[in-house]
């Protein structure tokens, strides 16, 4: 079995829901610390030094014979390792899995690194429990101010601060990293493709070129709360219905912005069977080519939703919870890892509209992305899939880009 195989297999008990066969790691719980530890345990057999820093990141340091004292213009490699609701097993930890990988492949070939090398895990990138993506990377380079990030709540009240305290860390550590610019000198994250512009290309490896802005924004809904067998239909103030025409009209003017557009997370009041609701709380997840047309569809599925409100004796207020403009990503950086992916011939370039911790670091530090094929197309499912043959491919390139740029 290879490096990369066992350490696959070592990751897949960890947080999987036997009902649908995906993965439920949300940030600061026994899941997520329980794959801290085994991060840990991955940089131990390494002989690699664990630090988490301020913002629950956890870094594993491979240090270069004559290193002494803090990095400095390190190559850092990782992703993340929390999920989405019943989300796929690659989404984050294949990054991770391939970083150390890696260093095994290195390692057994006698290279050793001119400058340092890290394996990082940013914490909550997906946002799952908290509804702000990113956490960790946006606390680091100053993205998301400390006030901000510890007064968010997940669904049961509970804040990130009381979250990351029940965990044992201090909350009131968390705030940008002043180094991070100096301890990083670049960054390239391997991730599953969330799409299959590899698999229709018929290629295992793929380039980021950008990442589409995007963001989320929460919708409220107001009206008022009755009996569901006694009301008249002509007496009701029922927002359900203004939820209802507000998600078709985000597919239809998403549609005609040439972007996407989805409300994939509800919470209604008082949530009963037999009641008319009070309330809907929605999140629309939106995304464009640009940041001109990602405005320009939430301000039409807003105006949409206050004409209907506004016909039908509701009210509808709009917060936009989080919102990240377009990334382009280093043309220079990206030169140099084709030029240490030459072996395998023209690698794609492509653009995506998934956000990812990478996307948060370019503008504080170098960075690029790797993507390995994902056959299904599939992402943030249980039938989210890469196979294991280019997996290791991936692993490879990793290794092969790692090597280029710590030899200088």
């Amino acid at each position: 079995m290879s490096t990369f195989d066992s350490l696959w297999e070592s990751t897949l008990d960890v947080g999987k829901d036997p009902a649908c066969g995906g993965y439920n790691r949300f940030a600061w719980t026994t899941e997520d610390l329980v794959l801290r530890e085994w991060f840990a345990g991955c940089a131990a057999d390494r002989g690699m030094d664990v630090e988490e820093d301020r913002n629950g990141n956890v870094w594993a340091w491979w240090r270069p014979r004559l290193w002494s004292g803090d990095p400095k213009g390190a190559f850092v490699t990782g992703s993340h390792l929390d999920s989405v609701p019943g989300g796929g097993a690659f989404d984050g930890p294949l990054g991770i899995v391939s970083a150390f990988a890696a260093i095994d492949i290195l390692k057994a070939r006698g290279v050793e690194p001119k400058v340092a090398v890290a394996v990082v895990a940013f914490a909550d990138e997906e946002g799952a429990r908290f509804g702000v993506a990113c956490v960790g990377s946006k606390l680091s380079t100053g993205a998301l101010p400390p006030e901000k990030a510890l007064n968010l709540r997940d669904g049961d009240g509970v804040t990130l601060a009381e979250a990351i305290k029940k965990a044992g860390r201090d909350p009131n550590h968390v705030g940008r990293d002043e180094d991070l610019a100096d301890k990083v000198g670049v960054y390239v994250e391997l991730h599953v493709e969330q799409g299959r512009a590899l698999d229709l290309l018929g290629r295992p490896i793929g380039l980021a070129s950008a990442i589409w802005p995007h963001g989320r924004w929460r919708f409220d809904f107001c009206g008022e709360a009755n009996h569901a067998g006694t009301t008249r239909l002509a007496d009701r103030r029922d927002p359900m219905l203004a939820f209802a025409t507000a998600v078709h009209a985000a597919r239809a003017r998403a549609a005609a912005h040439d972007a996407v557009a989805t409300f994939g997370k509800v919470l209604v009041t008082p949530n009963g069977a037999n009641a008319i609701p009070s309330q809907v709380r929605a999140w629309l997840d939106a995304r464009a080519a640009d940041e001109a047309t990602l405005l320009s569809l939430v301000e039409s599925i807003t105006a949409h939703a206050d004409r209907d409100c506004g016909e039908s004796g509701l009210s509808v207020s709009v917060h936009a919870e989080s919102v990240t403009p377009v990334v382009d990503f280093s043309a220079e950086v990206r030169a140099k890892v084709q030029q240490s992916l030459a072996y395998l011939g023209d690698v794609p370039v492509l653009s995506t509209a998934a956000g990812h911790d990478a996307g948060v670091l370019s503008g504080t530090v170098p960075t690029a992305m790797l993507f390995v094929r994902n056959p299904s197309g599939v992402s943030h499912s249980p039938l989210e899939h890469a196979e294991l043959s280019d997996c290791r491919v991936g692993a490879e390139a990793l290794a092969a880009v790692m090597a280029d740029w710590t030899s200088w």
